[in-house]
Protein backbone atom coordinates (compact mmCIF):
# COMPACT_ATOMS: atom_id res chain seq x y z
CA UNK A 1 0.00 0.00 0.00
CA UNK A 2 1.35 3.39 -1.02
CA UNK A 3 0.28 6.51 0.90
CA UNK A 4 1.80 9.72 -0.41
CA UNK A 5 1.57 13.49 -0.52
CA UNK A 6 3.04 15.82 -3.14
CA UNK A 7 2.88 19.57 -2.87
CA UNK A 8 4.46 22.85 -1.94
CA UNK A 9 3.93 25.35 0.86
CA UNK A 10 5.03 28.71 2.24
CA UNK A 11 8.35 27.21 3.30
CA UNK A 12 9.27 25.84 -0.12
CA UNK A 13 7.63 28.26 -2.56
CA UNK A 14 6.91 32.00 -2.70
CA UNK A 15 3.35 33.21 -3.12
CA UNK A 16 4.04 33.95 -6.79
CA UNK A 17 4.38 30.20 -7.34
CA UNK A 18 1.66 29.07 -4.92
CA UNK A 19 -0.98 31.31 -6.47
CA UNK A 20 -0.45 29.74 -9.89
CA UNK A 21 -1.25 26.30 -8.53
CA UNK A 22 -4.09 27.23 -6.15
CA UNK A 23 -7.44 25.44 -6.52
CA UNK A 24 -10.81 26.94 -5.70
CA UNK A 25 -13.46 24.36 -4.64
CA UNK A 26 -14.86 23.96 -8.16
CA UNK A 27 -11.42 23.44 -9.70
CA UNK A 28 -10.49 20.99 -6.93
CA UNK A 29 -13.65 18.97 -7.56
CA UNK A 30 -12.91 18.82 -11.29
CA UNK A 31 -9.31 17.77 -10.60
CA UNK A 32 -10.34 15.06 -8.12
CA UNK A 33 -12.77 13.56 -10.63
CA UNK A 34 -10.08 13.60 -13.30
CA UNK A 35 -7.56 11.92 -10.98
CA UNK A 36 -10.06 9.24 -10.02
CA UNK A 37 -10.92 8.58 -13.67
CA UNK A 38 -7.23 8.33 -14.56
CA UNK A 39 -6.29 6.16 -11.55
CA UNK A 40 -9.50 4.34 -10.53
CA UNK A 41 -7.78 2.10 -7.97
CA UNK A 42 -6.40 5.09 -6.04
CA UNK A 43 -7.90 7.52 -3.50
CA UNK A 44 -7.31 11.29 -3.61
CA UNK A 45 -7.74 14.47 -1.56
CA UNK A 46 -6.59 17.96 -2.63
CA UNK A 47 -5.73 20.53 0.05
CA UNK A 48 -5.37 24.10 -1.25
CA UNK A 49 -4.99 27.08 1.09
CA UNK A 50 -3.16 30.40 0.97
CA UNK A 51 -0.08 28.63 2.36
CA UNK A 52 -0.07 25.30 0.53
CA UNK A 53 -1.24 23.17 -2.38
CA UNK A 54 -1.04 19.43 -1.71
CA UNK A 55 -2.37 16.26 -3.32
CA UNK A 56 -2.75 13.21 -1.07
CA UNK A 57 -3.24 9.75 -2.52
CA UNK A 58 -3.37 6.10 -1.45
CA UNK A 59 -3.44 2.90 -3.51
CA UNK A 60 -2.01 -0.56 -3.86
CA UNK A 61 1.42 -0.30 -5.41
CA UNK A 62 0.15 -1.68 -8.72
CA UNK A 63 -2.49 1.06 -9.03
CA UNK A 64 -0.62 3.96 -7.46
CA UNK A 65 0.49 6.93 -9.58
CA UNK A 66 4.10 8.04 -9.35
CA UNK A 67 5.24 11.42 -8.06
CA UNK A 68 6.16 12.33 -11.62
CA UNK A 69 2.66 11.54 -12.84
CA UNK A 70 1.08 13.65 -10.08
CA UNK A 71 3.45 16.51 -10.91
CA UNK A 72 2.48 16.29 -14.57
CA UNK A 73 -1.20 16.23 -13.63
CA UNK A 74 -0.76 19.30 -11.41
CA UNK A 75 0.87 21.18 -14.27
CA UNK A 76 -1.85 20.08 -16.69
CA UNK A 77 -4.76 20.95 -14.41
CA UNK A 78 -3.37 24.38 -13.51
CA UNK A 79 -2.27 25.12 -17.08
CA UNK A 80 1.35 25.81 -16.19
CA UNK A 81 4.71 24.25 -16.99
CA UNK A 82 6.03 21.69 -14.51
CA UNK A 83 9.51 23.17 -14.66
CA UNK A 84 8.11 26.43 -13.27
CA UNK A 85 7.28 24.83 -9.91
CA UNK A 86 8.81 21.34 -9.70
CA UNK A 87 11.89 22.58 -7.80
CA UNK A 88 9.59 23.79 -5.01
CA UNK A 89 7.82 20.44 -4.56
CA UNK A 90 8.18 17.89 -1.80
CA UNK A 91 6.92 14.32 -1.90
CA UNK A 92 6.53 12.10 1.15
CA UNK A 93 5.48 8.47 1.37
CA UNK A 94 4.04 6.08 3.95
CA UNK A 95 4.74 7.08 7.58
CA UNK A 96 6.33 10.37 6.47
CA UNK A 97 3.16 11.26 4.54
CA UNK A 98 0.98 10.36 7.52
CA UNK A 99 3.11 12.48 9.86
CA UNK A 100 2.96 15.37 7.40
CA UNK A 101 -0.85 15.44 7.29
CA UNK A 102 -1.12 15.17 11.07
CA UNK A 103 1.39 18.00 11.43
CA UNK A 104 -0.46 20.19 8.92
CA UNK A 105 -3.86 19.53 10.51
CA UNK A 106 -2.52 20.39 13.95
CA UNK A 107 -1.23 23.76 12.61
CA UNK A 108 2.40 22.91 13.39
CA UNK A 109 3.32 23.42 9.73
CA UNK A 110 1.40 26.67 9.39
CA UNK A 111 2.97 30.10 9.01
CA UNK A 112 1.32 30.89 12.33
CA UNK A 113 1.64 27.90 14.65
CA UNK A 114 -1.57 27.41 16.56
CA UNK A 115 -3.82 29.14 14.02
CA UNK A 116 -7.32 27.69 13.96
CA UNK A 117 -8.22 27.96 10.28
CA UNK A 118 -6.20 25.02 8.97
CA UNK A 119 -8.23 22.23 10.58
CA UNK A 120 -11.42 23.71 9.09
CA UNK A 121 -9.71 23.88 5.70
CA UNK A 122 -8.55 20.26 5.97
CA UNK A 123 -12.08 19.17 6.89
CA UNK A 124 -13.55 21.13 3.97
CA UNK A 125 -11.03 19.58 1.56
CA UNK A 126 -11.82 16.08 2.84
CA UNK A 127 -15.58 16.72 2.63
CA UNK A 128 -15.17 17.88 -0.97
CA UNK A 129 -13.25 14.70 -1.83
CA UNK A 130 -15.99 12.61 -0.20
CA UNK A 131 -18.65 14.46 -2.19
CA UNK A 132 -17.02 13.49 -5.51
CA UNK A 133 -16.23 9.95 -4.27
CA UNK A 134 -12.47 10.24 -4.65
CA UNK A 135 -11.67 8.90 -1.17
CA UNK A 136 -11.76 5.37 0.20
CA UNK A 137 -10.96 3.21 3.19
CA UNK A 138 -7.35 4.36 3.62
CA UNK A 139 -7.70 8.13 3.26
CA UNK A 140 -10.96 8.08 5.20
CA UNK A 141 -9.13 6.53 8.13
CA UNK A 142 -6.12 8.82 7.69
CA UNK A 143 -8.07 12.08 7.63
CA UNK A 144 -10.15 11.09 10.63
CA UNK A 145 -6.89 10.31 12.42
CA UNK A 146 -5.76 13.84 11.51
CA UNK A 147 -8.95 15.33 12.97
CA UNK A 148 -8.51 13.34 16.19
CA UNK A 149 -4.85 14.35 16.47
CA UNK A 150 -5.66 18.03 16.03
CA UNK A 151 -8.34 17.80 18.70
CA UNK A 152 -6.03 16.07 21.18
CA UNK A 153 -3.29 18.66 20.66
CA UNK A 154 -5.84 21.45 21.05
CA UNK A 155 -6.95 20.15 24.44
CA UNK A 156 -3.69 18.76 25.84
CA UNK A 157 -1.31 21.62 24.97
CA UNK A 158 -1.45 25.40 25.37
CA UNK A 159 -0.75 26.10 21.70
CA UNK A 160 -4.36 27.06 21.07
CA UNK A 161 -4.48 29.31 24.14
CA UNK A 162 -1.99 31.70 22.54
CA UNK A 163 -2.64 31.08 18.90
CA UNK A 164 -3.12 33.85 16.35
CA UNK A 165 -4.53 33.42 12.88
CA UNK A 166 -3.08 34.91 9.72
CA UNK A 167 -5.89 37.44 10.02
CA UNK A 168 -4.73 38.23 13.54
CA UNK A 169 -1.15 38.76 12.39
CA UNK A 170 -2.40 41.09 9.65
CA UNK A 171 -4.19 43.25 12.21
CA UNK A 172 -1.16 43.13 14.50
CA UNK A 173 0.98 44.48 11.66
CA UNK A 174 -1.53 47.29 11.08
CA UNK A 175 -1.42 48.15 14.79
CA UNK A 176 2.37 48.41 14.60
CA UNK A 177 2.25 50.82 11.67
CA UNK A 178 -0.50 53.16 12.93
CA UNK A 179 -0.09 55.14 16.12
CA UNK A 180 -3.83 55.02 16.83
CA UNK A 181 -5.43 52.17 14.91
CA UNK A 182 -8.81 52.90 16.51
CA UNK A 183 -9.16 55.94 14.24
CA UNK A 184 -8.12 54.16 11.06
CA UNK A 185 -10.56 53.80 8.17
CA UNK A 186 -10.53 50.12 7.26
CA UNK A 187 -11.73 48.46 4.06
CA UNK A 188 -12.06 44.67 4.09
CA UNK A 189 -12.33 43.11 0.63
CA UNK A 190 -13.99 39.70 0.80
CA UNK A 191 -16.79 38.40 3.04
CA UNK A 192 -15.70 34.78 3.35
CA UNK A 193 -14.34 33.06 6.45
CA UNK A 194 -11.10 35.02 6.32
CA UNK A 195 -12.98 38.30 5.81
CA UNK A 196 -15.05 37.63 8.90
CA UNK A 197 -11.94 36.82 10.94
CA UNK A 198 -10.39 40.09 9.81
CA UNK A 199 -13.46 42.01 10.94
CA UNK A 200 -13.39 40.29 14.33
CA UNK A 201 -9.71 41.13 14.83
CA UNK A 202 -10.12 44.77 13.84
CA UNK A 203 -13.06 45.14 16.22
CA UNK A 204 -10.97 43.52 18.94
CA UNK A 205 -8.45 46.37 18.65
CA UNK A 206 -11.40 48.84 18.77
CA UNK A 207 -11.55 49.88 15.14
CA UNK A 208 -14.99 51.37 14.50
CA UNK A 209 -14.79 52.68 10.92
CA UNK A 210 -14.91 49.40 9.00
CA UNK A 211 -16.60 48.77 5.66
CA UNK A 212 -16.77 45.39 3.98
CA UNK A 213 -16.93 45.04 0.20
CA UNK A 214 -17.84 41.78 -1.48
CA UNK A 215 -19.00 40.70 -4.93
CA UNK A 216 -22.18 39.43 -3.29
CA UNK A 217 -23.70 42.44 -1.54
CA UNK A 218 -26.09 40.23 0.44
CA UNK A 219 -23.23 38.26 1.93
CA UNK A 220 -21.40 41.47 2.84
CA UNK A 221 -24.59 42.92 4.34
CA UNK A 222 -25.16 39.80 6.46
CA UNK A 223 -21.62 39.94 7.79
CA UNK A 224 -21.88 43.68 8.45
CA UNK A 225 -25.17 43.28 10.32
CA UNK A 226 -23.67 40.53 12.49
CA UNK A 227 -20.76 42.77 13.54
CA UNK A 228 -22.29 46.22 13.56
CA UNK A 229 -20.23 47.60 10.65
CA UNK A 230 -21.01 48.86 7.14
CA UNK A 231 -21.25 47.04 3.83
CA UNK A 232 -21.29 48.48 0.34
CA UNK A 233 -21.61 47.42 -3.29
CA UNK A 234 -18.68 46.04 -5.23
CA UNK A 235 -19.01 48.93 -7.67
CA UNK A 236 -18.08 51.38 -4.89
CA UNK A 237 -14.74 49.72 -4.19
CA UNK A 238 -12.62 52.36 -5.94
CA UNK A 239 -14.18 55.18 -3.89
CA UNK A 240 -13.59 53.34 -0.62
CA UNK A 241 -9.99 52.57 -1.55
CA UNK A 242 -9.32 56.26 -2.13
CA UNK A 243 -10.64 57.10 1.37
CA UNK A 244 -9.10 54.18 3.29
CA UNK A 245 -6.13 54.08 5.67
CA UNK A 246 -5.96 50.29 5.75
CA UNK A 247 -7.03 47.81 3.07
CA UNK A 248 -7.07 44.11 3.81
CA UNK A 249 -7.82 41.87 0.84
CA UNK A 250 -8.94 38.25 1.01
CA UNK A 251 -11.24 38.00 -2.01
CA UNK A 252 -11.16 34.69 -3.85
CA UNK A 253 -10.72 34.43 -7.58
CA UNK A 254 -8.09 33.62 -10.14
CA UNK A 255 -7.48 37.14 -11.46
CA UNK A 256 -5.67 40.10 -9.89
CA UNK A 257 -8.13 42.83 -8.86
CA UNK A 258 -5.73 45.75 -9.29
CA UNK A 259 -2.70 46.33 -11.47
CA UNK A 260 -0.40 49.20 -10.57
CA UNK A 261 -1.99 51.49 -13.17
CA UNK A 262 -5.55 50.64 -12.15
CA UNK A 263 -4.84 51.16 -8.50
CA UNK A 264 -3.04 54.49 -9.05
CA UNK A 265 -6.10 55.67 -10.97
CA UNK A 266 -8.42 54.53 -8.15
CA UNK A 267 -6.59 56.20 -5.27
CA UNK A 268 -5.17 59.24 -7.04
CA UNK A 269 -2.20 61.11 -5.54
CA UNK A 270 -2.31 60.43 -1.82
CA UNK A 271 -0.35 62.33 0.80
CA UNK A 272 -1.35 60.16 3.73
CA UNK A 273 0.04 56.62 4.01
CA UNK A 274 -2.04 53.66 2.86
CA UNK A 275 -1.42 50.18 4.23
CA UNK A 276 -2.51 47.22 2.06
CA UNK A 277 -2.33 43.71 3.46
CA UNK A 278 -3.04 41.21 0.69
CA UNK A 279 -3.56 37.76 2.22
CA UNK A 280 -5.44 36.36 -0.78
CA UNK A 281 -3.94 33.56 -2.87
CA UNK A 282 -3.96 34.23 -5.78
CA UNK A 283 -3.08 37.81 -4.78
CA UNK A 284 -5.65 40.58 -5.19
CA UNK A 285 -3.02 43.30 -5.79
CA UNK A 286 -0.17 43.38 -8.27
CA UNK A 287 3.12 43.54 -6.28
CA UNK A 288 4.07 46.62 -8.34
CA UNK A 289 1.42 48.56 -6.38
CA UNK A 290 4.02 48.78 -3.63
CA UNK A 291 6.04 51.16 -5.84
CA UNK A 292 3.38 53.89 -5.58
CA UNK A 293 4.30 56.72 -3.20
CA UNK A 294 2.80 56.45 0.30
CA UNK A 295 1.44 52.95 -0.43
CA UNK A 296 2.77 50.04 1.63
CA UNK A 297 1.78 46.61 0.31
CA UNK A 298 2.34 43.40 2.27
CA UNK A 299 1.59 39.91 0.94
CA UNK A 300 0.92 36.83 3.04
CA UNK A 301 4.62 35.94 2.84
CA UNK A 302 5.59 39.33 4.28
CA UNK A 303 3.90 38.37 7.55
CA UNK A 304 6.62 35.82 8.27
CA UNK A 305 8.66 38.21 10.44
CA UNK A 306 5.69 38.82 12.71
CA UNK A 307 5.10 35.08 12.89
CA UNK A 308 8.65 34.24 13.98
CA UNK A 309 8.11 35.55 17.48
CA UNK A 310 4.93 33.50 17.68
CA UNK A 311 6.90 30.36 16.80
CA UNK A 312 9.44 30.90 19.57
CA UNK A 313 6.74 31.39 22.20
CA UNK A 314 5.28 28.02 21.30
CA UNK A 315 8.45 25.93 21.17
CA UNK A 316 7.78 23.93 24.33
CA UNK A 317 4.17 23.25 23.34
CA UNK A 318 5.33 22.23 19.85
CA UNK A 319 7.63 19.58 21.32
CA UNK A 320 4.70 18.09 23.23
CA UNK A 321 2.51 18.19 20.15
CA UNK A 322 5.19 16.43 18.09
CA UNK A 323 5.17 13.56 20.59
CA UNK A 324 1.42 13.20 20.12
CA UNK A 325 1.82 13.21 16.35
CA UNK A 326 4.50 10.50 16.51
CA UNK A 327 2.22 8.30 18.64
CA UNK A 328 -0.73 8.83 16.31
CA UNK A 329 1.41 8.09 13.25
CA UNK A 330 2.54 4.80 14.82
CA UNK A 331 -1.06 3.88 15.62
CA UNK A 332 -2.18 4.57 12.06
CA UNK A 333 0.70 2.60 10.54
CA UNK A 334 -0.14 -0.32 12.86
CA UNK A 335 -3.73 -0.20 11.62
CA UNK A 336 -2.59 0.05 8.01
CA UNK A 337 -0.29 -2.93 8.38
CA UNK A 338 -2.95 -5.09 9.99
CA UNK A 339 -5.58 -3.99 7.46
CA UNK A 340 -3.37 -5.31 4.68
CA UNK A 341 -3.57 -8.75 6.31
CA UNK A 342 -7.36 -8.63 5.93
CA UNK A 343 -7.56 -10.71 2.71
CA UNK A 344 -5.31 -13.39 4.23
CA UNK A 345 -7.41 -13.44 7.40
CA UNK A 346 -10.54 -13.88 5.29
CA UNK A 347 -9.02 -16.81 3.41
CA UNK A 348 -7.79 -18.32 6.66
CA UNK A 349 -11.27 -18.09 8.18
CA UNK A 350 -12.70 -19.80 5.11
CA UNK A 351 -10.26 -22.72 5.42
CA UNK A 352 -10.80 -23.07 9.18
CA UNK A 353 -14.55 -23.27 8.59
CA UNK A 354 -13.93 -25.82 5.85
CA UNK A 355 -11.95 -27.96 8.29
CA UNK A 356 -14.76 -27.54 10.82
CA UNK A 357 -17.38 -28.79 8.35
CA UNK A 358 -15.21 -31.72 7.31
CA UNK A 359 -14.68 -32.83 10.89
CA UNK A 360 -18.38 -32.56 11.72
CA UNK A 361 -19.24 -34.69 8.70
CA UNK A 362 -16.61 -37.26 9.63
CA UNK A 363 -17.99 -37.48 13.16
CA UNK A 364 -21.68 -37.78 12.30
CA UNK A 365 -21.56 -40.98 10.27
CA UNK A 366 -23.01 -44.40 10.86
CA UNK A 367 -25.00 -44.67 14.07
CA UNK A 368 -24.31 -41.00 14.92
CA UNK A 369 -25.63 -39.49 11.70
CA UNK A 370 -29.08 -38.85 13.18
CA UNK A 371 -27.92 -37.92 16.68
CA UNK A 372 -29.93 -35.22 18.43
CA UNK A 373 -26.78 -33.46 19.62
CA UNK A 374 -25.58 -32.48 16.13
CA UNK A 375 -26.81 -28.89 16.29
CA UNK A 376 -25.29 -28.33 19.73
CA UNK A 377 -22.03 -29.96 18.61
CA UNK A 378 -21.81 -27.76 15.50
CA UNK A 379 -22.29 -24.64 17.61
CA UNK A 380 -19.64 -25.72 20.10
CA UNK A 381 -17.07 -26.60 17.43
CA UNK A 382 -17.75 -23.30 15.64
CA UNK A 383 -17.05 -21.36 18.83
CA UNK A 384 -13.80 -23.27 19.39
CA UNK A 385 -12.67 -22.62 15.82
CA UNK A 386 -13.47 -18.89 16.08
CA UNK A 387 -11.52 -18.59 19.33
CA UNK A 388 -8.52 -20.35 17.81
CA UNK A 389 -8.72 -18.08 14.76
CA UNK A 390 -8.84 -15.05 17.06
CA UNK A 391 -5.64 -16.27 18.76
CA UNK A 392 -3.96 -16.62 15.36
CA UNK A 393 -5.02 -13.09 14.32
CA UNK A 394 -3.73 -11.58 17.57
CA UNK A 395 -0.37 -13.24 17.00
CA UNK A 396 -0.26 -12.01 13.42
CA UNK A 397 -0.92 -8.46 14.61
CA UNK A 398 1.85 -8.77 17.19
CA UNK A 399 4.24 -10.03 14.52
CA UNK A 400 3.31 -7.13 12.24
CA UNK A 401 4.09 -4.60 14.97
CA UNK A 402 7.30 -6.31 16.09
CA UNK A 403 8.80 -7.44 12.78
CA UNK A 404 6.88 -5.70 10.03
CA UNK A 405 3.98 -6.46 7.73
CA UNK A 406 6.02 -8.71 5.39
CA UNK A 407 7.01 -11.03 8.22
CA UNK A 408 3.43 -11.25 9.47
CA UNK A 409 2.13 -11.88 5.96
CA UNK A 410 4.58 -14.76 5.51
CA UNK A 411 3.44 -16.28 8.80
CA UNK A 412 -0.19 -15.94 7.73
CA UNK A 413 0.59 -17.48 4.34
CA UNK A 414 2.26 -20.49 5.96
CA UNK A 415 -0.75 -21.05 8.26
CA UNK A 416 -3.11 -20.69 5.31
CA UNK A 417 -1.17 -23.27 3.26
CA UNK A 418 -1.26 -25.74 6.15
CA UNK A 419 -4.99 -25.19 6.68
CA UNK A 420 -5.69 -25.79 2.99
CA UNK A 421 -3.69 -29.00 3.09
CA UNK A 422 -5.54 -30.26 6.17
CA UNK A 423 -8.90 -29.46 4.57
CA UNK A 424 -7.90 -31.16 1.34
CA UNK A 425 -6.65 -34.28 3.14
CA UNK A 426 -9.91 -34.51 5.08
CA UNK A 427 -11.95 -34.15 1.86
CA UNK A 428 -9.96 -36.98 0.29
CA UNK A 429 -10.49 -39.14 3.35
CA UNK A 430 -6.83 -39.22 4.36
CA UNK A 431 -6.06 -39.66 8.07
CA UNK A 432 -4.95 -36.71 10.16
CA UNK A 433 -1.22 -36.13 10.36
CA UNK A 434 0.29 -37.24 13.65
Amino acid sequence: MDIAVLGLNHKTAPVSVRERLAFDPHAAAVALKALKARYPAAEFVILSTCNRVEIYWAADEQGSPSAGEITAFLAESRNTAAEDFSSHLYCRHDADAVTHLLTVSSSLDSMVIGESQIIAQVKESYALACSVRSTGKILNRLFHAAFETSKEIYYSTTIANRRVSVAGVAVELAAQLFADITCARVVVIGAGQMGELLVEHFKHVRCTDIVIINRSLQRAADLAAAHGIRADKWETLDRHLAEADIIVASAGGQDCLFTKAAFRKAVGRRKSPLLIIDIAVPRNFDPAVNDIDNVFLYSVDDLAAVVEQNVQLRREEVDQAVEIICDKTAQFMDWLGVSQLGPLVGQMKEQFERIQRNEIERFFVGPRQHADCRQAMEGMVSRVVNKLLHCVIRNMNAEARAHGIDHAAKMAGDILDQARQIAEDARNGEPDAT
